[in-house]
């Protein structure tokens, strides 16, 4: 019971800062995902590490400017939406991540006995992982709001959490046949088909009463969201078998880490974003 409580009180905790982060502003939804980015990607480097030791044999410079190019990542899929000191962010993204990546090479060949070209893929690897995805819902917000209102963020938030929610209640009430139980042992068939078809369900009610985008959008969205949301944690979970660890680290109690919470996300933003981007006029 205590467990039961811990879990919902940190859900709670979690959906008004999400909520709040998202719906307050565009500073505000941009700060809160370079902050979840930066979160996933500290744990990531810890994934990393189990999975090869080797991981841990790089320059000091080499970290530090990781969490520098998910910074630059940000700003450079912020286009012109906003300026620092008049210069435009997609400028400052370019340009500093192209110099920030030259720094890794230099440190690396000066300070380690040889240049370890695993290490940089791992690290690149990381960034098109967390980075770009995360970064494209900071794109989504920038140009497909509605009323200063970042919907379709919202819509894939809201759909990875419908899904999650009803994956679980419809596994736990009919759940049989195992899912991928070499990866996920706790996931049926039944519970991830009705996640996928209830989420389809609330997305088919929002567009048919909603005033943003059609039907069909909705739609494809929530279907999007689900079912790539689905592949999202599962490759999180085989990424976490193979580091050895249950949770990729503690930033919820009873929830796990970031890359716990904003697996799903990770992976169904990037198919969103690509429906949006060439189907949504």
């Amino acid at each position: 019971m205590k467990t039961f409580y811990t879990r919902s009180i940190s859900a709670i905790i979690f959906g008004i800062i999400m909520l709040g982060g998202i719906l307050w502003g565009e500073t505000s939804f941009f700060i809160l995902f370079l902050i979840i980015a930066l979160g996933c990607i500290r744990e990531y480097f810890k994934l990393v590490e189990n999975i090869d030791p080797g991981y841990l044999q790089v320059s000091s410079w080499h970290r530090p400017c990781v969490y520098l190019l998910v910074v630059a990542v940000f700003f450079l899929l912020s286009g012109t939406h906003f300026q620092i000191v008049y210069i435009p962010a997609e400028f400052l993204g370019l340009w500093g991540g192209f110099m920030l990546i030259i720094i890794i090479f230099i440190n690396e060949g000066l300070f380690m006995d040889r240049l370890h070209y695993r290490n940089l893929w791992y690290s690149l690897l990381g960034l098109i992982y967390i980075a770009l995805p995360l970064g494209l819902m900071v794109s989504l917000r920038w140009n497909y709001s509605w009323n200063h209102i970042a919907v379709i963020p919202l819509g894939i938030v809201l759909c990875i959490w419908i899904n999650d929610t009803m994956a679980y209640i419809v596994g736990s009430l009919i759940g049989k046949t195992k899912f991928f139980p070499s990866i996920s042992p706790n996931k049926t068939w039944e519970g991830t088909m009705g996640g996928i078809i209830l989420t389809i369900m609330a997305g088919a009610i929002y567009g048919l009463f909603g005033h943003t985008y059609t039907l069909l959008d909705w739609i494809v969205i929530a279907a999007i969201a689900s079912i790539s949301g689905t592949a999202g944690d599962l490759l999180e979970s085989k990424i976490k078998r193979l580091a050895g660890v249950k949770d990729s680290g503690n930033l919820m109690p009873g929830h796990g880490g970031f890359l716990d919470r904003f697996d799903s996300l990770i992976v169904a933003t990037v198919f969103v974003w690509l429906y949006a981007a060439f189907l949504i006029k």
